[in-house]
């Protein structure tokens, strides 16, 4: 009886470490989402800024060679 608990509390032991490094995985991997959220968002803040406030039309562009 004696060695059926010590296997179930080394178990638990090996269990709880794999929860913690997940746990660890799972943060981290959050915090780069966020990061890259962010970045993203500069990104299309910087497209947008980028861009010619009016759309031209082609048809309204004069050709070089006139």
């Amino acid at each position: 009886m004696e060695s059926r608990i010590t296997e179930l509390e080394i178990k638990i032991s090996y269990a709880e470490d794999m929860i913690d490094e997940l746990n660890r995985t799972v943060y981290r991997q959050q915090q780069q989402i966020d990061f890259l959220a962010r970045e993203l968002n500069t990104l299309r803040q910087q497209v947008q800024s980028a861009a010619p406030a009016t759309t031209r039309s082609l048809l309204d562009e004069i050709p070089p060679h006139y």
